[in-house]
C-alpha cells in the first residue's frame, strides 16, 4: 500500500505545482492592476451634474468640475456639500472596480482573503 497516493503521484505534488502556478499568475495580474490604478479614472456627479468629481483607481481626487451656474457666494455651503457627495460616489466606484478586478484575478483561489492594503 502506497502511503502518498502510489508511485509517481508524490503525494499531491501536482496539486501543489498547480497552486503555485495559480499564485504566480495572480501575482503577475495583481502587479498589472497596480500599474493601471493610477491611470484609471472614475467620475461621479452631484446636483444633477452641477459638480463632477474624478478620482483615480485608488480613489484619490484628481479633478473637480463645477458648473459656473451654481457658483453663488451665498450658497458656498451647498457647493461644498455637492463636492463631498460627488467625491464619495467617485471613490466608491473606484473601490468597487478595484474589488471586481481583484475578484477576477483571485477567482481560482476560492475565498482566500487578500491582506489589508494589498494594493496600496
Amino acid at each position: 500500500m502506497a502511503r502518498f497516493g502510489g508511485p509517481g503521484n508524490f503525494g499531491g505534488m501536482g496539486d501543489l505545482q498547480k497552486l503555485m502556478k495559480q499564485a504566480q499568475k495572480m501575482q503577475e495580474e495583481t502587479a498589472k492592476l497596480q500599474e493601471a490604478l493610477p491611470a484609471a479614472r472614475y467620475s461621479a456627479n452631484a446636483g444633477g451634474g452641477m459638480v463632477t468629481i474624478t478620482v483615480n483607481g485608488y480613489g484619490q481626487l484628481v479633478e473637480v468640475k463645477i458648473n459656473p451656474a451654481i457658483v453663488d457666494p451665498a450658497d458656498v455651503e451647498i457647493l461644498e456639500d455637492l463636492i463631498v457627495t460627488a467625491a464619495k460616489e467617485a471613490a466608491a466606484k473606484a473601490q468597487t472596480e478595484q474589488e471586481s478586478q481583484l475578484e477576477e484575478i483571485s477567482g481560482g483561489l476560492g475565498d482566500i482573503p487578500l491582506p489589508p492594503g494589498f494594493l496600496s
